[in-house]
Formats: structure tokens, sequence, C-alpha cells
């Protein structure tokens, strides 16, 4: 029997988790609840968990496959943790609602964060619930997007403008852009373990609306983002070092505040591979 003990901090999404070491193997009762607990709060936080780059590739792993992402960098001799380390001169590039690599066919199916540097003050992250999301939009809305289908780009977030400068940075971003041209996915996702609709476009990577006339897209794509980030489909996390957050990448989206400019903030990530949206 699991000794989780879990508490929920909003109706919509996220809950802390206690009784669990993530540097250690789960045993299959905890890691069965772990599983539960985040097809139901979405995104799950661990506090005071000073996990290793190896540990927390071991962590996750023991949920999938794990990514290797094509841009950022990643810690020497562990590629699986990629490196989000922002400061004055690297400025940060993830305060926006997203949801983390929509531009490949099979997007992940979680992630998993862990702070290692923060600023004095500020540097918290957000994460949205797409199925609360969903749930509160009206039947005919739901009806007319069930159905349609988004561009998502990888050069979106990407630009050539930043990640393209140096002869090094153009020749990664354009394999980066060969292996992963613009493709297509559901507007509205149905999770594969739950069957719960959820809202899968984002400012991050979604580019149009295929089947409506640019102007129609443009405007809808907009209402679905400034509705997606309403208060109560959302929770706030406020980080202290060695915390690690754990979500459901296929139905939420996230935030990271940029707010804490010039200080330093430094963030390591594992990111599990899923399977092709429906």
């Amino acid at each position: 029997m699991s000794v989780l003990d879990i508490t929920p901090l909003s109706p919509a999404i996220g809950a802390v988790v206690d009784g669990v070491q993530l540097s250690e193997p789960l045993s299959d009762a905890n890691r069965d609840a772990l599983n539960d607990a985040l097809l139901r709060h979405q995104v799950l936080f661990f506090r005071n968990q000073p996990v290793t780059p190896t540990q927390q590739r071991d962590f996750a792993r023991q949920f999938g496959d794990l990514h290797i992402h094509p841009i950022y960098p990643n810690v020497p001799d562990t590629p699986q943790i990629l490196v989000l380390d922002t400061h004055a001169d690297n400025l940060p590039d993830n305060d926006n609602w997203h949801t983390d690599v929509t531009f490949i066919t099979t997007p992940p199916l979680g992630a998993v964060l862990a702070a290692k540097t923060l600023p004095p003050t500020g540097g918290d992250t957000l994460w949205s619930s797409g199925t609360a999301a969903f749930d509160a939009l009206s039947p005919r809305l739901q009806a007319l997007l069930d159905g349609l289908t988004a561009t998502h780009d990888f050069a979106k977030s990407f630009p050539a403008s930043r990640h393209a400068i140096s002869e090094a940075g153009r020749a990664q971003w354009e394999a980066t852009r060969a292996r992963h041209p613009p493709l297509s996915h559901p507007v509205i996702r149905t999770h594969p373990v739950t069957g719960r609709k959820a809202l899968f476009v984002n400012e991050g990577f979604t580019l149009r609306i295929n089947e409506l006339p640019p102007r129609e897209s443009e405007a809808l794509l907009a209402f679905l983002y400034a509705h997606v980030a309403r208060p109560e489909f959302t929770v706030r996390w406020r980080w202290q070092v060695n915390d690690v957050a754990f979500w459901d990448n296929r139905v939420t989206q996230h935030y990271a505040v940029a707010d804490y400019l010039p200080a330093r903030r430094v963030m390591h990530r594992a990111t599990i591979l899923g399977d092709a949206p429906f």
C-alpha cells in the first residue's frame, strides 16, 4: 500500500506530494500512486528533492522513454536532462503559455522539472488545466472545436533570429528545421488514459487552425489563449531550491514568469515521450 501524502492545491489542477524520495527507485505501489495522482491532479509538486541529473533521468524513465531536445543545451553525459539557464545574457523564452514540444508527432506525455538555482524573488511557474478549460466552454463551441486541427511549428518558440546567430547555432537550427517541419494536431485532444477532452492549442507553438480562414483562426486562437489562462483553471508554484514538478503534458500548459532579471534561474528538465494526439 502506498504511503504517499497527496494534498490538492485547487479544484482544477495541482497537488503537493510527500512521503517519497525521487532520488531512489519507486516501488510499484508508489509508481502507480504517482501515476494515478498525475492523472487526477495533472501537475504534482515535491519539496526537498535534491536529485542529481542521473537520478532525475532515472525517475522520469520509470514513466516512459525520454526525449532529447534538439535546441536547448543539456547536462554533459546526461543528454536526457536539458538545462534552462536564464539570466541577463540569456533571456527567458518560456514566458508564454505553452505545452512542451508539440512540434513533434508524439508530443511528450509529461515532464519533470527540478529547481537548481533561483533568483532572490520571482521566477514562479504557472500551470493551466486544458481539461478544465475545455469543460468550461459552451457545448456549441466545444462541438465546433472538436474535429478541427491546428498547425504547430517549432520555429515559433525557437526563431532563427535567436537560435541561429552563430555558425554552429545556424547548423543546429537548420538541422532541426529539416527534421521537424510544421505538422498538425487536433485542436481538442482526448486523453489516452482518462478519455477526457482538453484544449490542445498553445501560444508557444500553434500557428493557425487549418480549417478556418486566417482572420477567423486568429480570432478564435486569441480567445482560446486568453481562456486557458483564466485563474480558475490554473495553479501557481513558488519555487524553492530542490523543488521538483511533474506534470501531464498531454492536457496542460505552463508559463514561466520572467520577472527576476538580471538575477539567474537554472532549472533541469527531463521530458517523457508520449503518443500521437487524437
